[in-house]
């Protein structure tokens, strides 16, 4: 009998042993968690989070934060059983994050540039708000392309069949819209001067092309630069145009109240979904949220992850976000999630 509860004892210990070491055991997941989130409007680390120097700025009684996702990249057993079972936590795997092939630090350094990428898409598209057009000019003309002898570098370009070019990018949109080989009238400025040219696109690579290099300018009579560290990924976009119009318009654009939000944007004011919308709820309520601004494309995401008192405004653009703040400002009902 004595000999049994010995066996049975040193049973438990063993199974005490290989437990304590399976959950301490790393697995090939990452845990997703609130993030911290900053006042673009605010200061961070003693600075200024977005920075105008030539011209005066306003204040707001509010805040515009935007929000961010933590991630824990080494998880063991233990650890991923706490966020399965945390309703603020998700686990995923691993490889959704961190892609095979790439190291945690080249992830980080290409969220890094996506950040920075964010934050010129954010000064353009909200410059464009504030009567600062862009302008896109020939960089560089192919010598046996399309374009030779049509366009100039130096030319800024304004339309394509009409249309107007407002970006880089969209110039290359409305290249690409129409099949190569069909003769576009662009339209031009060349030393204070306006002209168009029919130029016949070309398929280089799969695709139709003009034979130009643009480039784009935003002329403003002031600096901007947003100052603000150890974040990633693009996500911020959103919120750091919001908060660039803010700062240069004397109206407070958060009514006094804490908005808070996510989404990507580019040149065109474009807003597009992100990642972790569940955890950037979450964060948003424990800020003192009042309002969340959601990317049209995360709204069903978000809908399933709502959180208790926090109204999830719908946009799918900076124009949508503006009118979104107007209305709640107002005390209307802006369209939701």
């Amino acid at each position: 009998m004595r000999r049994r509860g010995v066996t049975v004892l040193l049973g438990a210990l063993l199974t005490t042993l290989l437990s304590i070491g399976v959950l301490g055991a790393p697995i090939p997941y990452v845990v997703l968690g609130p993030g911290p989130t900053v006042n673009t409007l605010g200061t961070n680390d003693g600075r200024e989070v977005i920075q105008v120097s030539g011209r005066e700025t306003s204040t707001s009684a509010g805040q515009l934060r935007m929000t961010t996702v933590g991630v824990q990249p080494t998880v063991k057993l233990r650890a991923a059983i706490v966020g399965w079972l945390s309703k603020d936590e998700a686990v995923v795997p691993r490889e959704l994050v961190y892609p095979p092939g790439e190291s945690q630090e080249e992830v980080e350094k290409r969220n890094a540039e996506d950040f920075q990428n964010s934050q010129s898409s954010a000064e353009t598209a909200a410059l464009v708000k504030l009567g600062y057009p862009v302008e896109v000019v020939v960089k560089e003309v192919a010598a046996d392309g399309p374009a030779a002898g049509a366009l100039k570098a130096g030319d800024v370009v304004t339309t394509v069949d009409g249309a107007k070019v407002t970006s880089a990018s969209r110039l290359v949109e409305l290249v690409r819209g129409k099949p190569a080989g069909t003769a576009l009238t662009i339209g031009y400025v060349r030393d204070g001067a306006a002209g168009t040219a029919t130029v016949t696109s070309r398929e280089s690579d799969g695709r139709p092309r003009i034979g130009v290099v643009p480039d784009q300018r935003q002329p403003h009579p002031f600096t901007l630069k947003i100052d603000l560290k150890d974040i990633g990924g693009p996500s911020a976009g959103l919120m750091f145009a919001l908060g660039i119009i803010d700062k240069l318009k004397p109206e407070d654009l958060t009514g006094g109240k804490i908005i808070a939000g996510t989404g990507t944007i580019d040149d065109e004011g474009r807003v597009g979904p992100i990642g972790g919308i569940a955890q950037k709820l979450v964060g948003a309520k424990k800020a003192g949220a009042k309002a969340f601004l959601v990317p049209a494309d995360n709204c069903a995401e978000a809908v399933r992850n709502p959180q208790p008192g926090l109204p999830m405004l719908k946009v799918g653009s900076l124009d949508e976000a503006l009118t979104a703040l107007d209305t709640l400002r107002a005390g209307g009902e802006p369209t939701r999630c």
